[in-house]
């Protein structure tokens, strides 16, 4: 046998060929590598792209998602395609003038290098590189959407400014676009200047390391030319620029003044003619050895810049208007009054003297009727008596009280509204699904007439806890203020609302809101935007549910029309057919006006959406929004202003005319307060139409500073201008803030009205006497009606205003202060309310005093009417009127008996819901051993509760001490209420028609 060693060696098996992959092969697999990554990164994005198109077509608003869209793929691919196609131009330029090797010396091997690199794809180099720039520089012009869509739907003011005669609507819809292009082409033959500079480098027709000619002479045409056209563009800008002075800021007023008019422009206009000197120089420049002649207009141009444009003006403004600048600005200043005015709506204004005398018993007496509208519930300190008294449960809360009107027993009446939303921060159930399938929405709204309150100081509420749907057919709010996260509804999964007798009950959502989850690739879509798996793989989500997203209903109009800027402060309606919508005011604004003043935005809200600069604004728009199925409406209520008939035209199905509006909602379209705080703080300037006086100043207006709403009076001990020894303080005090209210106009019609008082400009805010007051009217037939009541008394002395008024209640009811504003209680005042009634002034103010211990609730405790420097107090509107017309005879049932006295459950230290009524204007009826008790009886009684109170407070018991405080000031006002004979009435709840 021979051994495996003896055997002679297998010959070894063939190896296979290892499979290459070609080049061509490799290319594709790493870029779908490279797309599968990019996919990955950018699927969040993607899926918020899918799913905010689908929030659009929901609305049915798709043209407005893809008009958006159209326009910045637009711009983006114009701009992109027209830098490429200049550079790929200049490139292919730069390489045929390519000289021929003469010469080329230390550049010539690195020239070699780059030749044998670009070998034959010269082309596709040119392309990439263009392309490359192209996105870089092109693409930004996508954020130019809103000035392209302008520009090419421009409108006409109707206008032609002062100093060039062209219609206002170049200055707004065609200047901003022009402006831009310029500008971006100046930048984009800069880039090209420099690329191109490097391709002839690269090509040899630059050599930097030769003692001879450094640049060919094709070189020096085409960067001639180049440059040329950036001289061309800089005149071109220049001339654009002469149309900027008309928002010029330099002199007395906006607007161009003289020295713009007279120095800057003149400058603007040489520097043109420079900027196209230059350019014939620099291309005559070709056929002459060196840049001598380009330098020379450089240079020019440069000191022109300097001397005629910086230096020359100054000199003009110090030595030419200085001296004379009363006269110099004169015709400027009068330009920019008119603009102004016409820019913020001021030039259409009823003026109406008005004496500013002391009311009188007769008058009084005779305008009963419109001392019923006065205001008693103050939206500020009813928010919390909303929220304790309607809110149910503690995953509802009241955001806002708002100010509206609405037929109660046949009467329009101010009422106080406010919408019942859902506050997740505090619903019992915190998983995915109680937040998003369970506690879905609010549930109807609280609606309190302003002017009445039950005997217990709180809201006649139209609406009870019981029953917190009357009147209202669908009381499930899905869309609010305070929305801000998604419901998935019509799920397997019933959502929490209010049953029988405001117990927690089920509903399912039988609304078309939201878009509906019928697909896998949707709720796939979903899943990504949120972040959460549950959207997906819940089992609870069927074919039928729907996602409701982007519920708060400023957010919502905003991402349908982020052109427009809409108010701080949406508002419920509850419409007649029960339904309940929200009413948002959109503005159009632009800072482009010319000689129109920047508007002054002081004291708005940090989330008004006029809180940035502008010189022109319209309330152009009522945006409505389906409280239930978040359905957007916009309606063009002012079709006059050119900005929204540009938007009109270029977003044809977004918007309707007012009229398609319903008459029940149009009836509830209130004057925004944010245009009217904007309207009355430049009026409180512009009311002056004299140049002149003008600029002298000595005519201004403040808006009156806001009396303080605590027990402060801001008053420093000197002879104030109205003799009243005090002189109010106003320097920490922010300006009146606009008041809703009915009035009665001058034709005798009830007006609802925003009314803001004015008074004189003096150092330190000394004088404040009365000089006028505002009102805008927000009935149908007058909306928006200016009218300005003038003070015009017959003895030349101006009426007291505000903070005088304040000054003087609370020097007079001092004592009364001290008993009611103890460390146990809180007096809070309600608005100052002026009223005017013939040729008449009165003020209104009630007080509401608070516990300070447990978790008390506000309650209107007195009400004062001050009459010239008198003022008087009473339990209720009525009582007051009586104190101060002892001879009329009132029946003005604020206060009634027997009223709805709801209050929220007992507390320490705070009186509950069913106990009995404890109306101060009622005086008991007989003492302790059963005889009547006089006015001397009430207040010693009252002083012995007041001891008996200091006495608790001393020992600890706070309880106690709340209990004979309340007593205390019960006898006192019943002492009041004794002394003026105020009879007490009853009456039943009143019902409300939307």
């Amino acid at each position: 046998m021979r051994l495996p060693s003896d055997l002679p060696p297998r010959a070894p098996k063939p190896r296979r060929a290892k499979r290459r992959l070609s080049g061509r092969a490799r290319i594709v697999i790493a870029i779908g590598v490279g797309l599968l990554v990019v996919l990955f990164l950018s699927a969040r994005g993607i899926a918020g792209f899918y799913t905010d198109y689908l929030w659009y077509d929901a609305l049915g608003y798709r043209s407005a998602f893809t008009g958006v869209l159209g326009a910045k793929i637009a711009l983006a691919t114009i701009f992109t395609l027209g830098f490429a196609a200049l550079c790929t131009l200049n490139l292919a330029l730069a390489d045929r003038s390519t000289p021929v090797a003469d010469g080329l010396a230390g550049d010539e091997t690195f020239l070699e290098r780059y030749q044998s690199l670009a070998g034959g794809r010269v082309w596709a180099l040119r392309i990439g590189v263009s392309l490359l720039f192209g996105l870089i520089a092109g693409l930004p012009a996508a954020a130019q959407w809103q000035s392209w869509l302008l520009f090419t739907n421009a409108q006409s003011f109707g206008v032609e400014d002062a100093q060039f005669g062209q219609d206002v609507g170049f200055y707004v819809f065609r200047l901003p676009f022009l402006t831009f292009v310029v500008d971006w082409l100046f930048a984009a033959f800069v880039v090209i200047l420099i690329i191109t500079a490097v391709a002839h480098y690269l090509n040899g027709g630059i050599r930097l390391q030769v003692q001879q000619r450094r640049v060919s002479a094709h070189v020096k045409l085409h960067l001639s030319v180049l440059l040329a056209v950036l001289a061309l563009l800089r005149a071109v800008g220049y001339w654009l620029q002469r149309y900027e002075l008309t928002t010029s800021n330099r002199g007395f007023v906006e607007g161009a003044g003289y020295t713009d008019v007279n120095a800057q422009l003149p400058a603007i206009e040489l520097l043109a003619i420079i900027s196209v000197l230059a350019a014939v120089l620099l291309i005559v420049n070709v056929r002459q050895r060196g840049w001598r002649l380009p330098v020379i207009a450089v240079g020019l141009w440069g000191l022109v810049a300097v001397v005629a444009g910086t230096i020359y003006p100054a000199v003009v403004q110090r030595f030419q208007v200085q001296p004379a600048e009363s006269r110099r600005e004169q015709p400027y200043i009068d330009r920019n009054i008119q603009a102004t005015s016409a820019a913020f709506g001021l030039d259409e204004i009823t003026d109406i003297d008005h004496a500013g005398a002391e009311l009188t018993e007769e008058q009084a007496e005779a305008a009963q009727e419109q001392l019923r509208d006065v205001r008693l519930l103050e939206p500020t300190i009813a928010a919390d008596t909303f929220q304790r008294q309607q809110g149910l449960r503690t995953d509802y809360v009241f955001n806002d009280v708002d100010v509206d009107r609405y037929d109660v027993n046949g009467r329009l009446e101010q009422v106080m509204i406010s919408a019942r939303e859902l506050n997740l921060a505090n619903i019992p159930q915190r998983t995915w699904e109680g937040r998003h399938l369970a506690y879905t929405h609010g549930y109807g709204v609280a609606m309190a007439p302003a002017g009445r309150v039950t005997q217990d100081g709180f809201p006649v509420y139209l609406t009870s806890a019981n029953d917190p749907s009357a009147g209202v057919t669908q009381p499930a709010l899905y869309f609010g203020e305070g929305l801000d996260e998604y419901s998935v509804v019509a799920t397997e999964r019933d959502e929490v609302t209010i049953g029988t007798g405001a117990e927690e009950g089920s509903s399912r959502y039988q609304g078309t809101g939201g878009v509906k989850l019928d697909s896998r690739i949707r709720r796939a879509a979903f899943a990504l935007r949120f972040g959460e798996y549950n959207l997906f793989g819940s089992g609870l989500i069927t074919e039928e549910s729907r996602i409701l997203y982007v519920r708060n209903v400023r957010d919502r109009v905003k991402m349908l029309a982020p052109f427009l800027h809409f108010d701080a402060d949406p508002y419920p309606v509850v419409l007649d057919d029960g339904r309940i919508v929200w009413v948002v005011d959109g503005y159009t604004t632009t800072g482009r006006y010319p000689y129109s003043a920047t508007a002054d935005t002081t004291d708005l809200h940090p989330d008004s959406g006029l809180q940035h600069s502008f010189n022109y604004v319209r309330n152009s728009v009522k945006a409505t929004v389906d409280a239930y199925n978040g359905d957007v409406d916009f309606y063009v209520v002012d079709p006059q202003d050119p900005i929204i008939r540009a938007w009109q035209s270029a977003f044809p199905k977004l918007f309707q005319p007012q009229e398609a509006a319903a008459p029940a909602l149009q009836a509830h379209f209130r004057y925004p307060e944010d245009q009217f705080r904007v309207q009355t703080n430049m009026y409180a300037l512009y009311h002056v139409k004299d140049p002149a006086a003008f600029f002298q100043g000595q005519r201004f207006w403040n808006v009156a500073p806001e009396p303080p709403a605590e027990n402060v009076s801001r008053v420093v001990p000197t002879q104030g201008p109205a003799g009243t020894g005090v002189t109010p303080d106003s320097s920490r005090l922010g300006r009146f803030e606009p008041y809703y209210t009915m009035l009665q106009s001058q034709d005798g019609e009830r007006e609802f009205v925003l009314l803001r008082p004015f008074v004189p400009v003096s150092e330190g805010d000394r004088r404040q006497e009365l000089v006028a007051f505002m009102t805008v009217s927000g009935n149908p037939e007058s909306y928006g009606r200016l009218t300005v009541y003038r003070m015009q008394p017959s003895d030349g002395a101006l009426p007291e205003g505000p903070l005088l008024v304040d000054a003087g209640i609370k020097e007079t009811f001092n004592r009364d202060l001290t008993l009611e504003d103890q460390q146990g209680s809180t007096v809070r005042f309600g608005d100052m309310q002026v009223l005017p009634i013939d040729n008449a002034l009165a003020w209104v103010r009630p007080w509401y005093v608070q516990a300070n211990s447990g978790n008390p609730l506000p309650r209107l405790r007195s009400v004062t009417v001050t009459v010239g420097r008198q003022s008087d107090i009473g339990p209720s509107l009525e009582g007051a009127l009586r104190a101060a017309f002892p001879g009329a005879t009132f029946t003005i049932e604020t206060r009634p008996e027997g009223a709805n006295t709801t209050a929220p459950p007992e507390e320490e230290g705070e009186s509950g819901g069913e106990q009995e009524p404890t109306d101060p204007s009622t005086p008991p009826t007989s003492g302790p051993e059963g005889e009547p008790e006089g006015i001397e009886e009430l207040l010693a009684r009252a002083d012995q509760a007041y001891s008996e109170a200091q006495d608790a407070l001393a020992d600890g018991d706070v309880a106690r001490y709340i209990e004979m405080l309340e007593e205390a000031a019960q006898l006192a006002a019943q002492a009041a209420s004794l002394a003026t004979g105020e009879p007490v009435t009853a009456t039943t709840e009143p019902e409300v028609s939307a």
